[in-house]
């Protein structure tokens, strides 16, 4: 009776973490929607953003007074800032794991080459694991940003913040790292260059637009000046919004399988249950019987 009184509460709690489980799944399929949409805007304007820069560098990258977000310091780039995106919670599967295993990767990386490293973390389960390890390279935690998911936030909070550190000397180049959204069940792990502002090459059959010579007003100079700082925080905005659709993604393919999972546990508990319960009934009737027939003896 002890061992069903055991599998009978162990049904129980399976039962109760799955109806958990499906509860999660519900709410990140709610939010996934938002997410995606989100998501997918923010890519036609950050393309159009970039394809504004690479239309105006060519002409600075020579020029010693560009903008220092564009061409970077002169000389090696030696100290390198990395802005590692991930969730503020877990049960999402491999999103947060594949992220810092890659980071860990790209600090060893530089550090055998003789680089310095910096870390910003944009979510709290970055931060907790990659401290263990380089807690005294981390620089700047950003946790809670998806409760204020906008371009303004993020470009207050993490865009003015990584523009600053960067004028004030305290990193050379910079990137970021995040899981770019394909589908519900399947994210890309997306490295990008922030600083210098990388500059795309034109596409065959651009050549005639590339070619063209075009008049600004104010000087292309001033123009980049004020597009840089908004287009890196753009970059970040896109970076968090395919995140956190990523992230709802992987988790509510996670709690969909934890789902299965549990339905698969708690029928194999209950044919071990009935099996169980049958004995014991059988093993009574046995003994009732035995009795009997030992009166009648």
């Amino acid at each position: 009776m002890a061992n069903m009184k055991a599998l009978r509460g162990r049904i129980k709690s399976v039962t109760n973490t799955r109806q958990i489980t499906k509860a999660m799944k519900m709410v990140s399929a709610a939010k996934l929607r938002r997410a995606t949409d989100r998501a997918v805007q923010s890519r036609a304007y950050s393309s159009r953003m970039n394809r504004m820069v690479s239309s105006l560098a060519p002409s600075m990258l020579d020029n010693p007074g560009a903008p220092t977000l564009l061409i970077g310091r002169p000389g090696e780039h030696k100290r390198i800032e990395l802005v590692v995106f991930t969730a503020d919670r877990g049960l999402c599967g491999s999103f947060n794991s594949g992220i810092i295993r890659s980071t860990r990767e790209r600090i060893a990386r530089l550090q055998a080459e003789g680089l310095q490293v910096s870390l910003t973390c944009v979510g709290r389960k970055g931060h907790d694991v990659l401290k263990r390890q380089y807690g005294k390279l981390i620089r700047k935690v950003h946790t809670d940003v998806s409760r204020h998911m906008t371009f303004e936030y993020l470009e207050k909070e993490v865009g003015r913040e990584l523009v600053k550190a960067f004028n004030e000397d305290k990193f050379d180049a910079c990137y970021i790292v995040f899981n770019t959204f394909k589908s519900a069940m399947s994210q890309e792990l997306t490295w990008r260059q922030l600083i210098p502002a990388p500059v795309d090459q034109p596409e065959e059959g651009a050549e005639t637009e590339a070619a063209a010579s075009y008049m600004y007003e104010p000087e292309e100079e001033e123009i980049l000046e004020a597009i840089l700082p908004r287009n890196l925080s753009m970059q970040i905005y896109q970076a968090q919004a395919e995140s956190e659709a990523s992230e709802h993604g992987a988790r509510m393919t996670a709690m969909d399988s934890a789902s299965r999972n549990a339905n698969e546990m708690i029928r194999k508990l209950r044919i071990k249950f009935n099996r169980t319960r049958q004995a014991a009934i059988t093993t009574e009737l046995m003994e009732i019987i035995g009795g009997a027939e030992s009166l009648k003896n």
